[in-house]
Parts: C-alpha cells; sequence; structure tokens
C-alpha cells in the first residue's frame, strides 16, 4: 500500500500540492484547522480562501515573471490557476477572480478527488516520521510556530503584512470617478475598463497625505518590529518615507484620462479593483493599512468620489512568519535536519498567492515521486519556479532574507541578449522562451519516468 503524505495548511500552497501528488496516485490527508481554529483573516473553513487581494497579477507569460509562473502551473495541471481561469474577473492584464467561488471550486475539487481526505484538526508537532509538507503559510498557529522555531534553533522572522479594504461599488460617485484599465489594457472592453479611478489635484492630495501621517494607528504588541516587506507596504508607511511616494507607486495618475475633464492631467488617481463577478465589491488596490477603523472611513472618505462610500471590510494588519529557508532548507524543499519534511508556500519566503501555489505544485510533487520511488530531477533554475527554488534554498543572502515576489531579476542571465531598459522587451521574451523549453522538458522526463514503470 502506498505511504500516505500528510499536508498541513489548505491555503494555496497546501491545495496545489495535494492536488498534484493525489494526481500522482499517492494517498494525501490534508491537515486543516480551519474552521475548528479560524484565524482573524480567515471568515471560511474552505480551502484556498483568499484572505487580502483578489488578484493573481499578470497573466503575460512573455513579458512578466509572474505570469510566466501561471503559465507553467497550467502545464503541469494545476488545481490553483485552473480554477482561477475558471472564476476570473475583468482586471485589464491581471487575473483577478471571485473569491468565494473560487475557494469553493477548489475544495470541491479536493473533496471529490479519490485520493484525498481532509482532516479538520491542528497540528502544533513536527512529526518524526512519515511524509509531511507544511504550508502553514504567514499565520502558522503559535503553537506550531514554537515547534518550528524549537527544531530550527532559530527565531521567527515576521514581518508585517495589511489587507486593502473593500468598499460597495454603488456607493462610489462615478460622477467624479471613471473606469479605465492603465493605458487601456486588455482585449476586451470589460478589460479596459475593470478599474474604478478617483482622481485627484495636488490640493486634495496634500490634504491626504497630511490625514494619513496624523491618523490614529494600529500599535504593535511587545516584542513585535515593524519590519515590513517592501512589496506591501502599508499606505501610511510608504507616506511616511515621502510626501511623493504614493503618487509614484499605488496613485500614480499614468495611463489614464478622466472623462469628466480631459484636459485636465490629474495629481494623482486612486484605483479601485473589481472584487466579485457581480460588480458589486471593489477593494481599493495597493491600500493596504494599519489605520484604525474609524481613521481609515475618515481618511478614505476624503478621495473623490469615495465621499459617500460604505465599506463591506476594512484594512486590517496581521504578523507574518516565515523561515530563512537559505539555511534551512535544500533544494527539495526538505528541512535538512529532518528531510521527511518539506516546506511550501508563504512560509518559505516567497511572497503572493501565485507564489505560494507555485511552491505548493514542485513540493507535492516532489514528495509524491519520492514516495513513489522515481528519481524526480531538480526542478531547472532557468524556469519560473526554479529561480524561486534556488532562491529560497540557498541563492539569497541568508543575513538579509526577507520574502521575495517572483521577478526577472532571479533568473540567470542570458548571453547575447541587450541589457538597459530598451532591450527589456526582448530580453523578457527571451527569458520566458528559454524557461517554457526547460519546464516542458521536466515535465517531459515525470511522464516518461510514469510510462516507463
Amino acid at each position: 500500500m502506498t505511504q500516505e503524505l500528510h499536508i498541513v495548511g489548505g491555503g494555496m500552497a497546501g491545495s496545489e500540492a495535494a492536488w498534484q501528488a493525489a494526481s500522482m496516485g499517492v494517498p494525501v490527508v490534508i491537515h486543516e484547522m480551519r474552521p475548528k481554529v479560524g484565524t482573524f483573516a480567515h471568515r471560511t473553513g474552505n480551502l484556498g480562501e483568499m484572505v487580502c487581494s483578489n488578484s493573481f497579477r499578470s497573466d503575460d507569460d512573455e513579458q512578466n515573471a509572474v505570469g510566466l509562473l501561471h503559465w507553467e502551473m497550467m502545464q503541469a495541471g494545476g488545481l490553483i490557476m485552473r480554477t482561477a481561469h475558471a472564476h476570473r474577473l475583468p482586471a485589464g492584464g491581471a487575473l483577478a477572480v471571485d473569491r468565494d467561488p473560487f475557494a469553493q471550486a477548489v475544495t470541491d475539487a479536493l473533496i471529490a478527488h479519490p485520493n484525498v481526505r481532509i482532516s479538520y484538526e491542528e497540528v502544533t508537532e513536527l512529526p518524526a516520521d512519515g511524509q509531511w509538507i507544511f504550508a502553514t503559510g504567514p499565520l502558522t498557529s503559535t503553537a506550531l510556530g514554537a515547534a518550528i522555531q524549537a527544531e530550527t534553533g532559530s527565531e521567527r522572522l515576521a514581518f508585517f503584512d495589511a489587507i486593502a479594504p473593500i468598499v460597495y461599488a454603488e456607493t462610489i460617485d462615478m460622477d467624479v470617478a471613471w473606469r479605465q484599465s492603465r493605458y487601456d489594457k486588455g482585449e476586451t472592453e470589460a478589460e479596459r475598463t475593470a478599474y474604478i479611478n478617483c482622481p485627484m489635484t495636488r490640493e486634495q492630495y496634500d490634504a491626504f497625505i497630511d490625514a494619513l501621517l496624523a491618523a490614529d494607528k494600529t500599535e504593535f504588541h511587545e516584542g513585535e518590529t515593524a519590519g515590513y516587506f517592501d512589496g506591501c507596504l502599508p499606505i501610511e508607511v510608504m507616506a511616511e518615507r515621502g510626501r511623493e511616494t504614493l503618487r509614484h507607486g499605488p496613485m500614480k495618475p499614468v495611463g489614464l484620462t478622466n472623462p469628466h475633464d480631459p484636459e485636465t492631467k490629474p495629481w494623482a488617481v486612486v484605483q479601485l479593483r473589481r472584487d466579485n463577478a457581480l460588480g458589486t465589491l471593489y477593494n481599493i488596490v495597493g491600500f493596504q493599512t494599519k489605520m484604525k477603523y474609524g481613521a481609515q472611513k475618515d481618511v478614505f472618505r476624503m478621495i473623490p468620489g469615495l465621499e459617500e462610500a460604505n465599506f463591506a471590510r476594512l484594512g486590517g494588519i496581521h504578523r507574518n512568519t516565515f523561515l530563512n529557508s537559505p539555511t534551512l532548507l535544500d533544494d527539495r524543499m526538505r528541512l535538512r535536519t529532518r528531510p521527511n519534511i518539506r516546506f511550501a508556500g508563504q512560509v518559505t519566503g516567497v511572497e503572493g498567492y501565485v507564489e505560494s501555489a507555485a511552491m505548493g505544485l514542485v513540493a507535492g510533487r516532489m514528495a509524491a515521486s519520492e514516495i513513489l520511488g522515481r528519481d524526480l530531477p531538480i526542478v531547472p533554475q532557468d524556469t519560473a519556479h526554479g529561480a524561486l527554488i534556488h532562491h529560497i534554498s540557498g541563492g539569497a543572502e541568508a543575513k538579509s532574507f526577507q520574502p521575495m515576489n517572483v521577478n526577472f531579476g532571479l533568473f540567470r542571465p542570458l548571453d547575447g541578449i541587450r541589457g538597459g531598459r530598451r532591450g527589456r522587451r526582448d530580453r523578457y521574451k527571451a527569458y520566458t522562451d528559454r524557461a517554457k523549453a526547460a519546464w516542458a522538458e521536466w515535465l517531459q522526463l515525470q511522464q516518461a519516468a510514469q510510462a516507463a514503470e
């Protein structure tokens, strides 16, 4: 009888790992503590629940590293990407989804799989035997975090990740705001009008920054430090770094024309992205925050078009946990001191839904191959998956290690390709062409090994 694979955590990484291993014929047990043990960020007990943004970011597999990761996962029969495409919403060049039906579909697919069963119990220790994948994400429970800390001998590393607020669409003043994706991206009218834009004059922007800086903020608990991940900074932290920071970040006014006043270029623009299929909810893009709830309402209603806004959810902030993976994990994502245990997802130090699911995909395949006695080749470094694995398993500097999104900076340089901004388009296409060829070959080797049995 084939040995069971135990997967702790039913988020993006755990769900994808379970799907990959089960599809290879390995019996899988998913250990998910929700809904019996909840977290402040989750609302349901569904697998694959999205708690922050509803976007899987760019779907461009020729010019964007995360889009390449989408492509690789689809080629590998990835559950998360397949389900995302089935529940996608208009979002310009991004892959955004209707989050509740998405999570329900992921849950239903895993429950229906004959090789998968789900145990709704909290795991608080690192098991001494058996094959395990820990994909508990940034909200790893206190008890399990303590067990990981005891095993690794190092302090848990922490950064703060914030949740952006969601607005009821009917309360947005469309006499002020307008619908348009930046640079009119998208092949359909729905894609080209996927975002709601709220323009600001220089005076309105300055008043907004003043209010943001003066607003009451959530206090840190004793022993916590504000070690933010730069890719998910609260807006008030960005504002503290300089008054123009937001205007060159999530509030940049480029690629947009206000149809209410086409001759006047906004000084800044706040964008909202559709959050559900009905188009009744929109999240404020890039507006992660640690302001207190009352302050959030006061400050956000200063945004033109949101003066009467009602909020379906306000922003929040929480402590995230991740390993110093370069010192702890090998290139097969195994804990060096306990090779029967693998880690996957955000707890390994990758950032984002897509990256988390991708690490689950390879961890699930690696663990299943080991159980089945197959020699699975190392993931090629020139693929998007391989670039991430190389980064977290030794490519990054351990002393300054922090969560990382996939990006072309993690890829090995190409010979004979022009550098700099002017050569970027050709260079990115060369990266993705090379990665696709390497990924296809890696998948074919696995198919050949299975066929030979």
